[in-house]
């Protein structure tokens, strides 16, 4: 029969009775060229159903036939085994108990060897098949690999952890979800993916190590420079504390950064510390101001007064006065700076023309001063008679040379002698 003709199922053809019957004692018969053989019996079923029973043995048996062909056929099987499955079906067309045409299912198995051998091609063909399409298999699963070997290679040291972190775990999931290499390569492929994925947990640990310790110090002095804040939030001294508010401030953001919570925690201590000193700042400048406001009043009608003592014509009456005046503008208490400014220039002006006018009576009035410009204008006078005295002899004794080297000395010290004399008139005056 030829690979056209050939139809195991065609042993399936036909009515059960044709090749079996049921005897009245119940046992089944099957019918073949060498005649009747009992195959069993079905106690407690009707003839029928025992028939039907050994038919069904039979039918699944040329079923099997029937998909050894198919498969011989596709190339799907190697010829070896359909050689060995061939000799198993034989046995087992030999042995079956079941009811159906048993000639022709032993005929349609002894054609599959031919059958075989006319698919050898195609298993052949197939097997080529298969092979290139494993080695394909094979060259994407080592691309996918290389690639993510390559990438997490390529993100050991990146300092990104979070991120980096996330995407190693995407890729031992793409790793996962691969196709498998022979052991040895994917055996050296893992060993570098793990590799690198070491790399960068000791790196990380290691960072998050040295950050943990750094939180810590940071933690530290934040505590410190909060501890300071406190005490100082209750202080009254203002300039000097709000001062030492910004110095704090200052060493806060020059310790840096710590662990976020930690960080978020001591800066609401120290940001409550702080509001709590300059809100009972504020609230005390606002009452100065308040009374700073009346105390400027005060020094804009008091300078009126102290101007009014200038020009000064009796310099011990505005002594005086201007002591007095002073005594009132020292006790005004506080005011403010910027506006108090222009009324000290003016308190001093007045305040400088006194103690001008003070220190030139007093020089006038020294009597040390008086003495000396006397012993100096006596001198002078002292001086000039002798000299004209030496010129006088010098003239007698014919000496003129002599003589008027001696006048004009004398008539220099005449000229100092007049200076002298306006200096002495001023003190006396």
């Amino acid at each position: 029969m030829t690979e056209g003709t050939f139809s195991p199922a065609s042993a399936l053809v036909g009515d059960p009775s044709q090749f079996g019957r049921v005897a009245d004692d119940g046992v089944v018969y099957v019918r073949t060229p060498e005649g009747e053989r009992a195959v069993g019996s079905y106690p407690g079923k009707s003839p029928e159903e025992a028939l039907a029973y050994f038919v069904r043995k039979f039918e699944a048996l040329a079923s099997e036939v029937a998909l050894l062909a198919a498969r011989i056929k596709s190339g799907a099987l190697v010829p070896s085994d359909a050689h060995e499955a061939v000799s198993k079906l034989r046995q087992q067309v030999a042995t079956l108990n079941g009811v159906g045409d048993l000639a022709t299912l032993a005929r349609s198995v002894e054609q599959i060897p031919d059958l075989i051998e006319g698919h050898r091609e195609a298993y052949e063909a197939r097997k080529e098949s298969e092979r290139l399409a494993k080695e394909a298999k094979r060259a994407e699963a080592l691309i996918i690999k290389e690639k993510i070997v390559s990438e997490a290679e390529s993100l050991a040291l990146s300092e990104s952890w979070k991120a980096t972190g996330e995407r190693l775990k995407v890729l031992l999931d793409e790793w996962k979800a691969a196709p498998r290499l022979e052991k040895a390569a994917d055996a050296a492929l893992w060993k570098r993916f793990s590799a690198s994925r070491n790399k960068f947990d000791k790196r990380r640990r290691t960072h998050f190590s040295q950050l943990e310790a750094t939180s810590a110090l940071v933690a530290s002095k934040k505590e410190e420079i909060v501890a300071e804040a406190k005490k100082l939030s209750t202080s009254k001294e203002w300039l000097p504390t709000a001062k030492r508010f910004k110095e704090l401030m200052d060493g806060w953001k020059a310790s840096g950064r710590g662990k976020q919570s930690v960080d978020a925690k001591l800066w609401e201590q120290f940001k409550a510390a702080q509001d709590q000193f300059f809100t009972a700042k504020n609230a005390d400048l606002e009452k100065r101001q308040g009374t700073m406001g009346e105390n400027l009043k005060k020094r804009e009608e008091l300078i009126v007064e102290i101007e009014a003592i200038l020009p000064v014509t009796d310099l011990n009456a505005a002594r005086k006065r201007f002591r007095d005046l002073s005594e009132k503008w020292f006790k005004i208490g506080m005011t403010e700076r910027s506006k108090r400014a222009a009324l000290d220039a003016r308190f001093e002006k007045v305040e400088a023309e006194i103690e001008s006018l003070q220190a030139e009576h007093s020089r006038r009035t020294d009597p040390t001063a008086i003495a000396r410009a006397n012993n100096v204008v006596q001198g002078l006078v002292d001086a000039i008679e002798e000299y004209e005295e030496k010129a006088a002899k010098a003239e007698a004794s014919g000496n003129a040379g002599k003589a008027k080297e001696l006048r004009e000395a004398a008539a220099a010290r005449k000229v100092w002698l007049d200076e002298a004399q306006k200096g002495l008139a001023d003190f006396k005056a």
